[in-house]
């Protein structure tokens, strides 16, 4: 029997209590702050997105804290901390952790997080009110419950992390050595992207209604971002051919560039269109025809060297945004087709390993989140009749998880040489 299973046993044996979320939580809107009021420093600046907005020197939140995101797109969004931070356009949620473990409070609303989502009011700017949230019915069971659980998901969680870590680090050696081997130290011609373009247009506007399932395979700025990397052959999105006044298409080997974005650091993210099919190009994408080998472009528009080009000059708003003008003063280096060609056959393959989602890190970091997601929905609902055997499930689980991570760091201590 698990240690969860015989705490839920002997603390809960009629049941869980329900309680509303505003009941037990405290809440506090943030402080707004300007980029001009920023000062250097190391404090995350917690305000509309999925990761902090800014850094700065002061903080007006300490020691364990839930933020929640006030407006923009990701409104709604949840995150913990246990760090000083300075909370700005969200709010924050604390607790009395003599009855509640914050840490579980944040797994019951991550496990609440598309209901959260559907809370969202306002129309060009939508925003998350916890006016809305506090009538949620939270599992309350005593606080021993509560830290096995926690102790539970934390394995899952950091198993997950230290995947995820690890394919971090395998995406910056791809990036390094991707940019590496495009530097090619002065040795070939450096041109600009407007003298090898046979020509530039923008795409025309599909809307999102416009979208079906099936049609003329279509391309929107906004999957450039989301949904393409370096080349792709099929597209995510149809339409119906009728419904576009105006067409404009693109062929084989043409590079797509989004010169609309919500980041300067990513603004005018560009792919490849490998493809066969007659395709329509939608709005705030800039078609550019040449006569090189499309993929080599692609990677060689992926390096940070370009990167610094695109993000030129722009200023971080709600909307940045390119042009064409901009996109044909950009520099690459431009070899001989045939090294093109070489150099594309050494970076598919190496891409292939690094980011292939049906194999290695990846796949196992998928499986490990929805094993995680998994569980977390089960030990957060209290489904009496079915929580006693998925308890057992979970820690027997996370043990074997935590004895692994175990084995391997006493392995690496084992391996360090002694001095």
């Amino acid at each position: 029997m698990s240690k969860l299973d015989e705490l839920i046993k002997e603390l809960c044996p009629n049941g869980v209590e329900y309680k509303e979320l505003g009941e037990i939580v405290k809440s506090q809107r943030g402080k707004t702050i300007t980029k001009e009021l920023i000062k250097d420093g190391d404090i995350p600046v917690i305000s509309g997105g999925q990761k902090p907005a800014y850094y700065h020197n002061e903080s007006n939140r300490k020691g364990e804290v839930i933020t929640v995101a006030g407006s923009g797109a990701y409104a709604g969004f949840v995150m913990y901390w246990d760090k000083p931070i300075f909370v700005s356009d969200a709010f924050s949620i604390e607790c009395d952790k003599s009855y509640l473990n914050i840490k579980y409070i944040y797994y019951f609303l991550q496990n609440n997080q598309m209901k959260i989502h559907s809370l969202k009011k306002g129309g060009g700017v939508p925003h998350v009110y916890f006016k809305d949230m506090q009538k949620f019915l939270v599992p309350v069971p005593p606080l021993e419950v509560q830290n096995e659980i926690v102790r539970i998901l934390d394995n899952f969680t950091a198993l997950t992390a230290e995947l995820t870590a690890e394919l971090t680090v395998r995406k910056k050696q791809y990036s390094w050595y991707r940019d590496y081997l495009l530097k090619f130290e002065n040795k070939v011609e450096i041109v600009k992207l407007k003298d090898i373009a046979t020509e530039m247009y923008r795409g025309n506007g599909i809307k999102r209604e416009e979208v079906r399932e099936t049609g003329i395979p279509c391309v929107r700025y906004g999957e450039i971002y989301t949904e393409y990397g370096i080349a792709f052959e099929k597209t995510k999105s149809y339409t119906d051919e009728n419904l576009i006044t105006n067409k404009k298409y693109i062929d084989y080997g043409d590079i797509l560039f989004a010169i609309t974005g919500e980041s300067v650091e990513e603004i005018g993210k560009s792919t490849a269109y490998i493809g066969k099919e007659k395709c329509l190009v939608g709005g705030d994408i800039l078609v550019m025809k040449h006569k090189q080998d499309p993929v080599y472009l692609s990677y060689v528009l992926s390096t940070e060297n370009a990167q610094k080009q695109k993000s030129k000059g722009k200023i971080k708003s709600k909307v940045v945004h390119t042009n064409a003008t901009d996109i044909g003063e950009i520099e690459i280096p431009l070899p001989p087709l045939e090294v093109q060609k070489r150099i594309v056959e050494v970076l598919d393959n190496f891409e292939k390993i690094c980011n292939d989602l049906n194999i290695g890190l990846p796949a196992e970091i998928e499986a490990r989140q929805k094993q995680y997601e998994f569980y977390r929905n089960f030990l957060l609902t209290f489904n009496n009749e079915e929580i006693y055997a998925l308890s057992k499930q979970a820690s027997k689980q996370a043990s074997k998880q935590a004895s692994k991570q175990a084995s391997k760091q006493a392995s690496k201590q084992a391996s360090k040489p002694k001095i």
